[in-house]
């Protein structure tokens, strides 16, 4: 439930608007990633990048920015409130998209991106502390499920909406529209969320507080697991988007349904994600997390075992993907509510911690798996299955050797003083 005390600042804001609210949010980093997908080959030629691969660093390199910005706004977050550090991150993340409208080379539009990507972070760790103030357990992996579910519609829709901006006024009106959106999304945070981190739960600002409570945040047995296999799955999907265009358009020859194929892809998550806000507090953000990983290693062996073959086509490529992007939806939200489980008094915190293991090296991983690109399938196909066995031995990890157990994990000391 909503602490009422949290909301006197505002007209009282309904879970609706809250769900919809944080999920816009979230989803200006999937914009900036996902719009500019459709627009990479006219970017590159209009720059002068002849290398294809090199054009990936676009997406990627906004990635890895993302991670590494997560450091950041959590110890801000906890020290100074939710709202003031989720604005700043706003107003950069709009100037910096401003930025790259107006790049003149190739090498000033990766600083921009790179700026850009580092100011998105705010955008991903402050709602998920806004998230744990008000909610814990198998009810914020609830929560979660439902906030991914909506956010996820920004990547089945942004390609086609990248390829009608490409196709009506180029490639540079695509950070005009980012720049707009982040404006709009910032004044209605601004003018409808409340501050939900009272005054005497903020943190000190001090170099050892900081430290100790990451520290925690990423030593505690039983969440540090999830927290790395989030990031290995996390990587899945940035492999993926780093080569689809290269992949679904040059490979499978399918170029001019791009968009609406990347985006069917996207729209199996919106399904598992809603599934997962049903049933996650009925059978718990751990069984149903286990199963979903299993099922997903079984999925990409399936999808090496058709990549190796003499039968390589869209046909098998495209549903055996979409399975495998359905049920990351049952792993991502829950791996993220199981990991932040006992850290509610650091949620800012543990937040950075988690968002930047997950975002920084998935977006590590990321570029590799799409430098790996080799003409065919196979790379993202080995690189799906291993990420999988990588995944189960960490959950392993933290669970002791035991899957499928209902539990709540167990709490580390209070933060320092």
């Amino acid at each position: 439930m909503i602490d009422p005390a949290l909301t006197h600042t505002r007209k009282d804001m309904k879970l609706g608007e809250l769900i919809v609210l944080l999920a816009m949010l979230m989803a200006l980093q999937a914009a900036a990633i996902d719009a500019m997908l459709p627009a990479l080959p006219a970017l590159a030629a209009d720059l002068g990048v002849e290398e294809a691969n090199r054009r990936q660093l676009v997406v990627g390199l906004f990635l890895v920015a993302s991670g590494l910005g997560s450091l950041i706004p959590g110890a801000l977050a906890d020290r100074f409130g939710r709202r003031p550090v989720l604005l700043t991150g706003l107003a950069g993340y709009t100037l910096f998209a401003l930025g790259c409208a107006l790049a003149s080379d190739f090498g000033q539009l990766l600083v921009m991106r790179v700026l850009q990507g580092l100011c998105s972070s705010a955008v991903i760790v402050v709602p998920t502390s806004i998230i744990r103030d008000r909610y814990e357990g198998d009810r914020m992996a609830r929560l979660m499920s439902t906030i991914f579910a909506v956010f996820i519609t920004v990547p089945i829709i942004a390609p086609s909406l990248g390829l009608a901006i490409l196709t009506a006024a180029g490639w540079r009106a695509i950070f005009l529209v980012l720049a707009g959106w982040g404006g709009v999304v910032g004044l209605w945070f601004f003018l409808r969320m409340p501050e939900t981190l009272p005054a005497q739960r903020r943190q000190p600002l001090a170099p050892g507080t900081y430290l100790a409570n990451m520290r925690r945040a990423l030593c505690l047995r039983a969440s540090v697991g999830y927290v790395f296999a989030g990031s290995l799955v996390t990587a899945g999907i940035f492999g993926y988007v780093n080569s689809a265009e290269q992949l679904v358009g040059e490979h499978f020859g399918a170029g001019h349904h791009f968009a609406l194929i990347f985006g069917a892809t996207a729209a199996t998550m919106i399904i598992s994600n809603l599934t997962n806000a049903r049933i996650v507090e009925r059978f718990g953000a751990r069984r149903v997390s286990h199963m979903g990983l299993i099922i997903f290693i079984l999925l990409s062996a399936a999808q090496i075992w058709f990549a190796l073959g003499e039968w390589q086509s869209l046909a098998w490529f495209v549903p055996l993907l979409a399975a495998n992007m359905a049920v990351i939806g049952f792993l991502t939200a829950n791996f993220s509510s199981i990991a932040m489980q006992p850290f509610g008094e650091i949620a800012g915190a543990a937040s950075s911690a988690h968002t930047f293991v997950r975002m920084f090296g998935a977006g590590v991983m990321g570029i590799i798996i799409g430098q790996a690109y080799d003409g065919t399938s196979r790379p993202l196909a080995y690189a799906l299955l291993i990420i999988g066995l990588l995944a189960l031995a960490l959950v392993l990890f933290s669970e002791q050797g035991r899957l499928f157990q209902r539990r709540n994990p167990p709490r580390p000391p209070a933060s320092l003083p």
